[in-house]
C-alpha cells in the first residue's frame, strides 16, 4: 500500500518548535483534514511532508513508488503554453510509461526464441501497460476537459494562453493538473479558496471517489465535513487525532479547549499571586529564602500557553438607522462588457431585514450586480432606487485593494470607529488574524488578503442598514468567520451578498436570488427562492429530478414594486405549506413558554413570601436557600421571556 509517513520529526524555527516529535501516517484511503490556528505550523507541515522542506530530526519515510503530490496556497504562475497544452503535462508519468512500453516491446520483438529473458521482459511488459492505462494517458484530452469544466473553465478557454489567466485562476489551474496527475497522495493547502460553489461541488465529487489518500488544510467547514472521517490538529507543535468529520472534532475539541482554558486561568491567578508575593517581600531579609524559593517555582514552571485564536471575541454592529418597508427596487438593469451582455432587463425588490444570497455560475454577473448596487459602477441602463434612509456599505477585493497610508492598523480604524468601539478594537483587530505586532504595520505595507480583512474590519464599524458583500469570508479563518457571521446575523439591517463558502452561506442567507446570464436579445432570468440556502438545494434536487417544475420556484425576472417579498415570491402549495406548519410550530412554543414564565412568576412570588416569614428570617441557612432559589427562578424567568421575545418576534415576521 501507498503511503508517506513521519516518526518523531522535530522542526524549529529559532526558540519556537513548530514540530515537535510529529508522528504522522498518510496512507491510500486516507481522507483527513489539517487543523491548527493561523501561524500554527500547517504549511510548514505539509511542506515537509512533501518533501520540499527539511526537518530538523526525525524521519520522513515513503514506500518505493509512492507518488505525492502538493498544492501549496498560492503562488503558482503558468507560461508559454495554451491551457490544455499546459494540464496536459500533467500526464508526464503516462508519457514516460508509453515511451517505455514502447522500448520493451521492440526488445521483445528482437529475442530469439529460448531466450532467458523472455518471461522477465513479457512479465515487465505487462506491468506497464496496465499502469499506462490506470494513468489515463490515452483518455488525457477527455479527462483534462472534464476536470477543467469541472473547475469552471469553458471550452473556449481551452486554447487561451494561459498568461492570460488572473492568480485566482492560475491556482485552479494548478488544482487542475495536481489532480490530473492521480497521486497516492495529495496534500491540498486551501484548495478551495479560488472556487466558486459549484467548483467546489465538483472537488467534493472528485475526492469522494479517489482512491487514494489526501491530508487538506481549509477554512470551509462545510467542505471538510463532506469530505474527510478524520482529522489531526497541529497545537503548540503537538500533533492529536480526532476520528469523524470536522464538525464532531470541533465539538470535542471544544470540551477540551473549556478545561485547558481553566486551567490556563487558574494557573495565571496563581503566577499572579507568586509574582506578587516576590515583588512585596524581594527586599525583606526575613523572607528572603521564601522569596528565592518561589522564584525557582516560577522558573520551572510548565506554562499553559492560550492561543489568540482560541479567545472568543463577539461584536455588535453600531445600531441600524431605520430605512422603510423597501430597501432597494432595481429596474430593468441591463449591463454589457463591450458587446457582451452580462445582465439584461433584470428587475428585483430587496426588503428590509433580509439576508439575500446572489448565486449563479461564473460569468452569470454576481459582482457586477453588487457593484452596481453599491453604486460604484454607473455605466448601465436601468434604475437602482434606494428606499427611505439607507445607507449602504460595500465590500469587495477590489476596493480593499486601494486602501493606502502611513498610519498604522489601529490608527487607522481608531481614526474611523465610533467612541464606543474604541476600547474594543484590539479584540476585534485580533479576531481578524491581526495579532501582537501586527497592528502596528502601517497600511502601505500589508498585503492583499491583509488588505482585504483591514476593509471588511472598517466597513463593519460604520452606522449604517444596507450591507453589500462580495466574498467576505476570503482571507478568514473559521474562528473569524464565526466572528463575523455572528456579527452578521445580530445585524439589524440588511445583507446581500455573494458568497463560495457554503456553510457561511446556509447560517445566514433567508432568502436566494438565483442569478443566469442573459442570452443574445434575452434579459437575464432572476429565480426568487423564499426560503434559505438549504430549501433552494432541495428545490433544485426535486427539479432534477422531475418532481417539480422550475416555475414553481418563481422563474422570471421578480417585479416587487409594491408588494412585499412574501407576496411576490408567489409560493407554491408545499412551501405555503411548510410555512403554515411551522408557524402552527412556533404559536406552540410561545404558548408553552408563557405557561412556563407563569408558572415560575408564581414559584417566584410564593419564595419571595417566604421570606417574611419569621422561622426562616431569623436562620441564616434557611433565609440563603431561598435566596438562591429566588435567585434561580429570576434567571429563569429571565432565560424563558428572551426565549419567548425571540419567538414572538419570528411570529411577527411570518404574519
Amino acid at each position: 500500500m501507498a503511503f508517506v509517513q513521519f516518526s518523531r520529526v522535530s522542526l524549529a524555527f529559532g526558540n519556537r518548535d513548530i514540530l515537535d516529535s510529529v508522528s504522522l501516517n498518510l496512507a491510500s484511503g486516507t481522507k483527513a483534514a489539517l487543523a491548527g490556528a493561523n501561524g500554527s505550523g500547517k504549511t510548514t507541515l505539509m511542506k515537509v511532508l512533501a518533501g520540499s522542506m527539511q526537518s530538523d530530526s526525525g524521519e520522513r519515510a515513503i514506500q518505493k513508488g509512492t507518488r505525492v503530490s502538493w498544492l501549496p496556497q498560492s503562488g503558482i504562475v503558468h507560461s508559454g503554453r495554451s491551457l490544455m497544452e499546459e494540464v496536459e503535462t500533467a500526464f508526464v508519468r503516462g508519457a514516460e510509461l508509453a515511451t517505455r512500453l514502447d522500448r520493451l516491446g521492440d526488445e521483445l520483438a528482437l529475442l530469439l526464441p529460448g531466450d532467458g529473458r523472455t518471461e522477465r521482459l513479457v512479465e515487465e511488459h505487462h506491468e506497464v501497460q496496465v499502469a499506462l492505462e490506470d494513468s489515463g494517458w490515452h483518455r488525457r484530452r477527455s479527462l483534462a476537459e472534464q476536470t477543467l469544466e469541472g473547475l469552471g473553465f469553458s471550452p473556449s478557454d481551452f486554447d487561451r494562453p494561459v498568461d492570460a489567466f488572473s492568480g485566482g485562476w492560475q491556482m485552479r489551474i494548478a488544482l487542475a493538473k495536481i489532480l490530473l496527475e492521480q497521486p497516492d497522495i495529495l496534500l491540498l493547502d486551501e484548495p478551495t479558496n479560488y472556487l466558486d460553489l459549484e467548483a467546489r461541488n465538483w472537488l467534493e465529487s472528485w475526492l469522494k471517489s479517489f482512491s487514494g489518500g489526501f491530508l487538506i488544510v481549509s477554512h470551509d467547514r462545510y467542505f471538510l465535513d463532506v469530505t474527510v472521517n478524520e482529522v489531526y490538529e497541529l497545537f503548540g507543535g503537538q500533533l492529536k487525532r480526532y476520528p469523524g468529520t470536522y464538525s464532531h472534532y470541533e465539538s470535542v475539541r471544544a470540551v477540551e479547549l473549556e478545561s485547558l482554558i481553566k486551567r490556563y486561568e487558574q494557573q495565571q491567578e496563581e503566577i499572579a499571586k507568586t509574582e506578587d508575593f516576590i515583588r512585596r517581600f524581594r527586599y525583606n531579609a526575613s523572607k528572603a529564602a521564601m522569596v528565592q524559593d518561589r522564584v525557582k517555582r516560577l522558573e520551572k514552571l510548565e506554562r499553559i500557553e492560550i492561543p489568540e485564536s482560541l479567545k472568543k471575541i463577539h461584536f455588535s454592529f453600531p445600531p441600524a438607522p431605520h430605512t422603510g418597508r423597501i430597501v432597494l427596487s432595481v429596474r430593468d438593469i441591463c449591463k454589457k462588457y463591450g458587446q457582451r451582455p452580462v445582465i439584461q432587463g433584470l428587475d428585483f425588490v430587496l426588503e428590509k431585514g433580509e439576508r439575500v444570497v446572489v448565486v449563479g455560475r461564473n460569468g452569470a454577473g454576481k459582482s457586477t450586480l453588487l457593484r452596481i448596487l453599491s453604486g460604484s459602477d454607473t455605466d448601465y441602463t436601468g434604475e437602482v432606487v434606494p428606499g427611505s434612509g439607507v445607507l449602504s456599505g460595500y465590500f469587495s477585493q477590489d476596493n480593499a485593494e486601494i486602501l493606502s497610508g502611513k498610519t498604522s492598523i489601529l490608527e487607522f480604524l481608531e481614526s474611523e470607529a465610533p467612541m464606543e468601539l474604541i476600547p474594543r478594537l484590539r479584540d476585534m483587530l485580533a479576531s481578524f488574524l491581526f495579532r501582537g505586532d501586527d497592528i502596528h504595520k502601517s497600511v502601505d505595507v500589508l498585503s492583499g488578503g491583509e488588505k482585504s480583512r483591514l476593509a471588511l474590519l472598517r466597513l463593519l464599524l460604520r452606522p449604517i442598514n444596507l450591507l453589500i458583500l462580495d466574498e467576505p469570508t476570503n482571507h478568514l479563518d473559521l474562528h473569524s468567520k464565526d466572528v463575523l457571521l455572528h456579527a452578521l446575523r445580530s445585524f439589524g439591517g440588511t445583507v446581500i451578498f455573494v458568497s463560495h463558502d457554503r456553510g457561511f452561506i446556509e447560517d445566514l442567507s433567508t432568502r436566494v436570488l438565483e442569478l443566469t446570464a442573459s442570452a443574445e436579445g434575452k434579459p437575464s432570468l432572476v429565480r426568487n427562492f423564499p426560503g434559505d440556502y438549504r430549501y433552494y438545494i432541495e428545490r433544485l434536487e426535486r427539479e432534477a429530478a422531475g418532481l417539480i417544475t422550475p416555475d414553481s420556484a418563481g422563474t422570471g425576472s421578480v417585479h416587487l414594486p409594491e408588494v412585499s417579498g412574501k407576496q411576490a415570491a408567489a409560493l407554491s402549495w408545499e412551501e405555503e405549506k411548510r410555512i403554515k406548519a411551522e408557524r402552527r410550530k412556533k404559536e406552540r412554543e410561545e404558548e408553552r413558554l408563557l405557561q412556563e414564565i407563569e408558572r415560575s412568576e408564581t414559584a417566584l412570588a410564593e419564595k419571595r413570601a417566604l421570606l417574611n416569614d419569621s422561622e426562616i428570617y431569623s436562620n441564616a441557612d434557611k433565609c440563603r436557600a431561598v435566596q438562591n432559589e429566588i435567585d434561580s427562578l429570576e434567571a429563569e424567568i429571565e432565560r424563558l421571556s428572551s426565549l419567548w421575545e425571540e419567538v414572538s418576534l419570528a411570529l411577527e415576521e411570518t404574519s
